[in-house]
C-alpha cells in the first residue's frame, strides 16, 4: 500500500484546502478513520485496530472519498488511493463516483418538487397519469393501486430488485423496454407480484415507473430534469446523471472494481435506469443534498422541499424507510441514510436531522466498498460521540427484492 500512503497523504493536503481548518474534534475523527477501523466479522475480541490503507489493500479498494457535513455546511473532505488500480491518477475530492442507489433519493426529491406544482400526486393510481407505459392489470392491483408513494417506499409489490448496468459497447435500452423486460433490456419486465401497500420489499424496478413518471411529468430528459429540479437548487455543481459519462468528464472519474481490485470491463457500466442508480457524483457534492433535506425538514425559507413535502419524505412507510430514503435513530436522534452499490462502486450517506446535524458520505471504487465504508461510518461516529442505534431501528427486518422463479 506504498502508494495509496503516497497519494492519500498528498490528497490530504488538497482536501484540507478546500474548507475552513478542522477542529481539534475533526482532526481527532479523521485519526480515527485513518488510524482506527475495526472490522465486525471475525475480529478477535481485543485485536489491534487497522489502519485504512491497511483495509484498502486487504479488501482490494483502489480509492476511497469522505466529505463530513456539519451545521449546514461541508465540514471537512478526505481521499485516498487512485482512480484505477495500476495507475498513478489520484483519487480526490473532486474525483466522480457512482452513487447507484443513493440515486434513489433524488426521484423522491423530483416527484415531491413536481407534486408541489401540481403536476404528480403521490396517492393517484400512476396508471391515471402515464401514457407511454402502464403497469398491466393484475388480480394484485384489482382493489390497491399501485402509487408513487408506494413506489418511492418499496410498498408497491413491483418485482426487480437491482440492476447490472450495460457493459461498454453493450447496446443500451429504451425506458420502456426496461419495464416490459425486452431485447436489449438485462433484466426481467417490472409487474406486481403481491398487493400495493403490502410490506417493504426492496424494488429499483418501481423507481423504474417512477422515472417514467418524472419524464412524462417533466417534459424533458430525465438528466436535464433533475438538474432543474434537484442537482441545481441543492448547489450540486459537480454531478450529473447523464448515462454514459460525458467524453469530457471521465478523465476526473474512478473507475470501477470487482471483489479482487481489477478493473471492471469498460471501467463503468452505464445505468439507463436514472431514478434507481444513475447518478455521478462527489461526497461533498452528495453531502450539500443531505444539507438541503436537512434544511427542508427544519422548514427553512427557499429549502428545497416544502415542510409537507419534507414530512411526508423523512415519514417511515415500513420498515423505517421513507420516500427514497432509510430512516432511523442513533443516540436518541434521528437521522436519514442510504447506500449503494452499483457493479464496482459501493458507497454510504448518512446524515442526522437535528443538533449539529452531522452526517458523513463515503464513496468507493470496488465491489467490497461497502464493507470499508462500514468500518469508516463506525470509526466516525465513535470518534463523534454519536452513540448507539436506537433498538427500534437496529437492523430493521426488510424482505429481500423478489426474484421470479425462471430466475432462482
Amino acid at each position: 500500500m506504498k502508494l495509496v500512503s503516497l497519494v492519500a497523504a498528498a490528497t490530504l493536503a488538497l482536501a484540507g484546502m478546500a474548507h475552513a481548518a478542522p477542529s481539534a474534534a475533526d482532526l481527532k475523527a479523521i485519526a480515527a478513520m485513518e488510524t482506527d477501523l475495526r472490522p465486525m466479522a471475525g475480529t478477535p475480541q481485543g485485536a489491534a485496530p487497522r489502519t485504512l490503507a491497511a483495509r484498502m489493500a486487504e479488501l482490494h479498494v483502489p480509492g476511497v472519498s469522505v466529505a463530513f457535513i456539519e451545521n449546514g455546511q461541508v465540514k471537512w473532505t478526505r481521499a485516498y488511493g487512485v482512480a484505477a488500480a495500476g495507475g498513478t491518477q489520484a483519487v480526490v475530492p473532486t474525483t466522480l463516483f457512482q452513487a447507484a442507489s443513493m440515486s434513489k433519493a433524488f426521484a423522491a426529491a423530483a416527484v415531491l418538487r413536481l407534486a408541489e406544482q401540481g403536476k404528480l400526486d403521490l396517492d393517484q393510481d400512476v396508471n391515471d397519469r402515464l401514457k407511454a407505459w402502464k403497469v398491466p392489470p393484475s388480480s394484485y392491483t384489482a382493489q390497491q393501486k399501485v402509487t408513487l408513494r408506494r413506489i418511492l417506499s418499496h410498498t408497491a409489490g413491483l418485482t426487480v430488485g437491482g440492476f447490472p448496468g450495460y457493459a461498454v459497447g453493450k447496446p443500451v435500452p429504451t425506458l420502456v423496454q426496461m419495464l416490459d423486460g425486452t431485447a436489449p433490456s438485462n433484466t426481467p419486465a417490472i409487474r406486481s407480484f403481491e398487493a400495493p401497500g403490502g410490506s417493504f420489499a426492496y424494488s429499483g424496478g418501481g423507481y423504474l415507473v417512477a422515472q417514467l413518471a418524472i419524464v412524462e411529468a417533466g417534459g424533458g430528459p430525465y438528466p436535464d430534469l433533475l438538474d432543474q429540479l434537484v442537482l441545481q437548487p441543492a448547489g450540486m455543481r459537480q454531478s450529473t446523471f447523464a448515462q454514459p459519462l460525458p467524453d469530457a468528464r471521465v478523465a476526473g472519474a474512478a473507475s470501477g472494481h470487482d471483489a479482487k481490485g481489477a478493473v471492471i470491463p469498460g471501467a463503468r457500466n452505464t445505468y439507463p435506469e436514472y431514478a434507481a442508480a444513475a447518478l455521478w457524483t462527489t461526497p461533498s457534492d452528495y453531502g450539500r443534498f443531505l444539507i438541503s433535506l436537512q434544511e427542508s425538514y427544519a422548514g427553512r425559507p427557499h429549502a428545497l422541499l416544502k415542510p409537507a413535502s419534507a414530512k411526508a419524505m423523512m415519514t417511515p412507510v415500513d420498515a423505517n424507510y421513507g420516500l427514497g430514503l432509510a430512516l432511523g435513530r442513533q443516540g436518541g436522534h434521528p437521522y436519514i441514510q442510504h447506500g449503494g452499490s452499483n457493479a464496482g462502486f459501493q458507497s454510504n450517506a448518512f446524515a442526522f436531522l437535528d443538533g449539529s446535524r452531522q452526517g458523513d458520505v463515503i464513496m468507493t471504487n470496488a465491489d467490497a466498498g461497502g464493507v470499508l465504508a462500514s468500518e469508516i461510518q463506525r470509526a466516525l461516529a465513535a470518534a463523534y460521540g454519536w452513540g448507539e442505534q436506537d433498538p427500534a431501528t437496529r437492523g430493521s427486518p426488510r424482505r429481500a427484492p423478489y426474484v421470479p422463479p425462471a430466475a432462482k
